[in-house]
Formats: structure tokens, sequence, C-alpha cells
């Protein structure tokens, strides 16, 4: 070979041999030389050319960028509106949260109003109101401004996890580990599985539990990473455990952070691991013993979670859904969020769980030979990948609680089930562009392939940013939303039932009774039965109506609502003893039910039994202080009774009420 036919420059032996090991692997790696890439220039001088720690992109740009982006990915849900898929009960028939005076307060940190204890999420709740009143727009404005704000916090956390896992590196190799923390913040926060969570208001409780939950994390790592093994590490501690207290106090799901702060033990930070003696032995015993105070906190709340979904009566007892239908469930999801982590295509606001569930059908048994072979991979490379096994254990943790065991709700799965469990996911997305990176600096990759590889990572982020885009609009409004989810699962009953409710609003009637009855022959529930009641009262079809009363109080004796709208339509008829029977009911029922006390004191007073028609209607303004027609009746009441005086009172405060209430139309 002659000197135009030379390298410029010369390998040395025993770097020729050394492997390049993936990120997240145990054994630190430097980058090797290689003719084939380098183009003439050695592996040194192209890592000397890219700036070290002291740059911008490591202190604030790339930050900056990702928060701009997650916020810019759900721009339009500035426009959304609330929803009738809990919006209603929690935001537009609660106004328990509206301010942040002391009774607000007091209901905030006591109530388990829909089967959840998050005094902070209403607190923050209680926030927007004061600032936005009831505008949707700064309630998804918050939203926005929390999940981007957990993008950049996760950013920070797949940077420390990337450093753990490759300590040994060059100043020049840490902009790729920026742009590949960078890669894997974008990855969690423009997945189209992320809209649920942050474009619907009633979850609030996600984004702001997952600020807190990542904020835990990043400070336990922080507390482990520590130059001065003292003060500053027991100060990093403490903010870990209060932080986590947040946690607990924004939803539930901060009870499983204890054990993802073990597994960080084992992996990557190896205070844990190993032989059994490093498990148990004198020096483990610290990581067990600082884990005491957050595992008594987390079984704490986790008795708090049960009571709440218990008085709220949200978890299905174990003879109506039985133990195999629950372990096919948890089967399905785990395999469920994977798929739709990959291909996140027909994404639901809900996916409606059947009415049998079976583990012998096909997809259950589909989603198991996923999971036990994704199971057995990790398993298998341990020791060579132990980032897989690390990623999974995690996963399976997260997912645990919502995985169906103890089941609530409607749905065999949620999206907002992957709003923290799928973070492992994203910091191995991460990892493999700095794998990619790597590669190409040891030559093992031509540029042209790593320009490739860098492409089709950018595409993917591009693609996921406009599933992600239109996504938010399915959550534009109630009629958007459950069309969607038809289109999605036509056999979906709750879906047919809500869009009957958005449609018998809107004044279609037949269209509303369409989908009610479309919605009782898959799911027969007693709120079906009353919606279509209600729509059939409308029409004027009274017989039919009073049919679909009795059939919702037959599925549930204690529908207070059924109870008294099938009074009222005993009153239309003149069966004032029948009406007077269903009002007490409803009562009985709901003793606040303030309709229902004023509505059984005007049949009182039309009996002649005055002294109890007034007991109903004092009820019923104490109740609800603004209740004109209940005023109004119990000044006429009083008015008979000779005590003029009282009666007048109640008339002048009715007369206030009706003038300090906004005209129709007026702007």
């Amino acid at each position: 070979m002659d000197s135009a036919e030379k390298p410029p420059f010369t390998l040395r032996g025993p770097q020729r041999e050394r492997k390049i090991v993936s990120p997240f692997n145990a054994v630190p790696v430097r980058p090797e030389l290689s003719r084939r890439a380098n183009k003439g220039f050695s592996a040194e001088s192209r890592i000397a050319r890219h700036p070290g720690p002291s740059s911008p992109l490591s202190r604030w740009l790339m930050p900056l960028l990702i928060a701009l982006l997650a916020f810019a990915a759900f721009l339009p849900a500035l426009e959304n509106g609330f929803v009738s898929w809990d919006d209603e009960k929690n935001f537009l028939e609660n106004p328990r949260y509206r301010g942040l005076g002391w009774t607000q307060l007091r209901w905030m940190f006591t109530t388990f109003h829909g089967g959840h204890y998050q005094p902070l999420s209403w607190l923050t709740l209680g926030v927007d109101y004061v600032v936005w009143g009831m505008d949707p727009f700064g309630y998804h404005l918050t939203n926005l401004l929390l999940h981007a704000a957990n993008a950049v916090v996760f950013y920070f956390i797949t940077l420390h996890l990337l450093r753990l896992a490759i300590p040994n590196v060059s100043d020049g190799e840490r902009r790729a580990f920026h742009l590949s923390a960078g890669f894997a913040a974008l990855v969690f926060a423009i997945h189209p599985l992320r809209v649920e969570s942050v474009v619907w208001a009633t979850e609030r409780r996600d984004v702001l539990s997952g600020l807190f939950f990542l904020l835990t994390i990043l400070c336990y790592l922080r507390a482990n990473m520590a130059v001065n093994a003292g003060s500053a590490r027991v100060r990093w501690m403490i903010a870990t455990f209060v932080v986590f207290l947040l946690c607990l106090f924004s939803k539930a799901v901060g009870i499983i952070l204890p054990v993802v702060l073990l597994a960080i033990d084992v992996y990557p930070l190896g205070r844990l691991g190993g032989r059994p003696e490093r498990w148990f032995g004198p020096a483990a015993r610290r990581v067990w013993w600082e884990k005491v105070p957050f595992l008594l906190l987390a079984l704490a709340f986790g008795v708090i979670a049960i009571l709440a979904q218990r008085k709220s009566e949200a978890l299905e007892p174990l003879q109506q859904y039985g133990f195999t239908s629950r372990i096919a469930q948890v089967i399905f999801g785990v395999a469920f969020y994977l798929w739709k982590t990959v291909i996140p295509l027909r994404l639901s606001p809900l996916y409606e769980l059947p009415e049998e569930l079976k583990l012998w059908d096909w997809s259950i048994i589909l989603a198991a030979v996923t999971a036990l072979a994704v199971s057995a991979g990790v398993v298998a490379l341990r020791r060579r990948w132990p980032a897989g096994l690390a990623v999974w254990v995690y996963y399976l943790v997260v997912v645990a609680p919502v995985s169906g065991v103890a089941q609530s709700g409607p749905q065999i799965a949620a999206d907002r089930y992957t709003y923290l469990a799928c973070l492992g996911w994203a910091i191995l997305a991460g990892a493999g562009l700095l794998y990619a990176w790597r590669l190409w600096i040891a030559g093992k990759i031509r540029p042209r392939t790593f320009i490739f590889i860098d492409g089709l990572l950018v595409t993917a982020l591009i693609v996921l940013a406009a599933l992600t885009w239109r996504q938010v609009g399915i959550w534009r409004d109630s009629e958007t939303l459950w069309t969607h989810v038809l289109a999605i699962d036509q056999k979906a009953g709750l879906a047919h039932n809500n869009l009957g409710t958005v449609l018998f609003t809107q004044g279609k009637l037949e269209e509303a009774i369409r989908h009610y009855r479309q919605a009782l022959q898959t799911r027969s529930g007693a709120l079906v039965y009353y919606n279509l009641a209600n729509a059939q009262t409308e029409q004027g079809r009274l017989a039919e109506a009073k049919e679909s009363y009795l059939n919702a109080i037959q599925l549930n004796p204690d529908f207070a609502k059924a109870h008294y709208n099938l009074g009222n339509l005993f009153v239309t008829s003149g069966k004032l003893d029948e009406a007077r029977r269903h009002y007490e009911e409803a009562i009985r029922i709901d003793p606040h039910f303030s309709d229902a006390h004023n509505n059984l004191g005007n049949i009182l007073a039309m009996q002649g039994a005055l002294p109890e028609a007034i007991q109903h209607f004092r009820e019923a303004v104490r109740i609800e202080p603004e209740f004109v027609e209940a005023r109004q009746s119990l000044g006429r009441a009083l008015a008979e009774q000779g005590k003029t005086d009282e009666a007048v009172q109640h008339y002048q405060e009715a007369l206030r009420i009706l003038k300090s209430r906004p005209k129709a139309g007026a702007d």
C-alpha cells in the first residue's frame, strides 16, 4: 500500500476488540476508533468539537424546548369545553370546590367525591375557579402547564439515569446524553396516550400527581448522587419525602412509590442486588430502613383510597365480577398498553368492559403469550441488559393498581393509566438514540446510517405529535367524544347512553331514544332506563315513561332521582298518594334532595297537612338557600297559618334572588 492509500491514522490493537454495549448496561464503555466512519478525524478530535457541561444546552435550552413542544402538541385543548364524562358532576354540578374559603378547603380535605381522596387536586381546581370562574379554558391551561412541567422533570430524571448507567464518559459525550434525554422526554410528552390525562379536566389528578411522582424520583436520585454524602443527602431525602406526601395528597397513585424507589436501588443505583447477603446484609439495612416512613405513609393512604372507593360504591364486588375475569383483565391490560404504546391508533376515551371476560378468549391468550415472552426475554438478558428487566418491573408495578384486581368503573383499560406506567419505554427510546450515537462514534455504523436513524426518530416524533393533535380534538365537546367512542366500538352501551343524553339536551328526542334503546341491548342499566324515561316524558309518552322509571327502580331500588321523577308523573295524573310515597322514598335515600322536599311539601299542603308541609319547605330552603320556588311555597304555607311577617320575609327573599339572576339573553 502506498502513502496515498494509507489511512490518516493508525488503530491500536486493544481498542479494535472493545465492544460497544447498550446504554443502561452495567459495563461502562469508551468510544473506539474506526477507519470506516471517521473520514479523516480521530474519535478524540470529534468529541472535542462537542460542548462540555457548561453548554447552554445542558442548562436551559433543552428543557425550554421540551416544555414548549409538549405544550404546543396539546394547544387545541385550550378550545375544548367540559364533557359529559365526569366533568359535569365534578364541576358543573358541584359548587363545593368553587373558591378558597374555609368551607371549600374543609370540603376538599375531607371529601371522597367521585371515589377519590385528592385534596391537593381540588385545591388547584379551586384556584382555577377563583381565576377563571367556570371558563374551561383556564382548567385546560393549568393541565397543559403541569404536563409541560412533567416533561421537563422527566428529562432530568432520564439524564441522571443515563449518567448512572454509563458513568465514564468524556465531556463531549454529554451533549449526546442531553439529546437522548430530550428525545425520551418528548416521546413521553407528545405521545397520544397522554391525551386523556392532559385534556380531560377531570384528570387534573393525573398531571398534578404525576409532577410530584416524578419530583420524588428526581429528588431520590439527587440524594443518592450527592457528592457530599452527609448534609446534602439528608436535604435531598427530606425533599423526597415532602414531594412524596404531596403526591399522595394529589392522587393515590403515590402509594407505589416505595416499591419504585427500591427498584431504583437495585438498578441503576446498585444499592441492592447481586448475592442474597447484599440484599439483607449490614450495608443494605440502611436502604430498607429509610423506606419505612414512605411505606407507612403509603399504607395509610392506601387504606384511605379503599375507603373512598367503598363509600362511592365504585368497587365491583367479587360476586358480580369474578376472580378469573379479574385475572383475564390484568393479563389483557399488560399487553394492551404495550401495543398501544408502539402503535397508538384507534385510541378511545372508553374501552368498555365486556359483560363476560374469559381466560380462554383469544385476545387474553395472545396477551398472556406476549407478557410471558417479554418477561422471559428481559430475564434471560438481565446480565447483558439490566435496564430491560428494570423497566419491565417498573411497568408492572405501576400498572398493577389499575389493572382490574380491584375493579372500578366501566372500562377494561384506559389511556390515562399509561401516564406514569410507560415512562420506562420512553427512557429506553432515549437510550436507543444514545446507543446509535455511540456506535457511530465507534465506527460501528456509517454516518449515513446514523443520519437515517436520526431521520426515523424525528419522523416518529412528528407522527406522534400529529396523532396527539388529532386525538385532542376528540375531547372538544361531549357529542364529538361519544361519537368517536362509538366509531371505535359500536357495542359500547355507556357511549350510546351518554350520546343519547347529549342529544336529549339538544332537543333531539327521537335520536336520543334510539341511542338509549341501543344501550339497553348491550347493558341494561338503571341509568339507561332513567334517561329513556326522561325522554319519553318530554315527548308526552307518560305510560311508557312510567314503565321505564319502574324498570330503573327495579334494577336500583335506591335510585333517588328515578323515585322523584316517577312521583312527578303521578302528580300529573292526579295520583297524589303514590306521588307522596315516591317523594318520601327519594328523601329517605337522599335526605339532601331539596326538590323532593319541596314537592312533598306541596302535596302535604294540598292534603291539608300544613305543619308537615312547612317542615319540608324549610328543609328545602336550608339545603338550597336560593331555591326560589321553595321560598314561595314556604311563604304561602306560612300565610295560610297566619304567620304573615315571616311569610313576607320569604317572599321578599325570593324576589331578591330573582332580581339578582341575569336576565335571559343578557351578555
